[in-house]
């Protein structure tokens, strides 16, 4: 147990530098926006409780909130989505038997990618009409969200892709 949280702060602090040194850089035609650290909330396990997987979405929020001179919109952003997850969660996996289930591209494929894509265009969706404030430019704002999360969605299953973990029955 105490080690899943030791893999979470890592995770934590990692999608943290990733975003803030690399992907931040990145600005494809001034529309797309690459944004993995919503990986983080994806990976927590089912049986953490509402108030340490909003806390944590708040704290991950506030954090690139920090790096980015964005005062709340990312720490808005990513508590909605925190406050969320549980009822979406029950919308794309079916019931679990025990706490410590992680979604994974491995575990169920189907169900997990489009969990993720719920998940990064909600979040999406939510950070660039909070950053716009406006439905002036609703067209540009749109093509944002829909080109930011086709790229996010696939650096994140990329991203867990990578993690495999061998299953008990499994041969080497």
């Amino acid at each position: 147990m105490k080690i899943s949280y030791l893999y979470e702060g890592l995770l934590f602090v990692l999608l943290v530098l990733l975003q803030v040194l690399l992907l931040s850089r990145i600005a494809l035609f001034g529309i797309v926006t690459p944004v993995v650290y919503i990986y983080f909330l994806i990976k927590l396990p089912i049986g953490r409780t509402p108030f340490y997987v909003i806390i944590s979405g708040f704290l991950l929020g506030i954090v690139i909130d920090i790096f980015f001179n964005t005062p709340g919109m990312n720490a808005a952003a990513t508590t909605i989505v925190a406050a969320f997850r549980g009822p979406i969660m029950n919308l794309f996996f079916e019931r679990v038997e025990h706490d410590e289930f992680v979604p994974s591209i491995y575990n169920e494929a189907g169900a997990f990618i489009r969990f993720t894509v719920f998940i990064v265009s909600l979040h999406l969706t939510l950070l660039f009409f909070i950053e716009s404030f406006t439905l002036f430019n609703l067209v540009n704002t749109l093509l944002r969200v829909v080109t930011s999360v086709v790229v996010s969605v696939a650096l994140i299953l990329a991203m867990d892709s990578l993690t495999y973990k061998k299953k008990s029955g499994d041969q080497a």
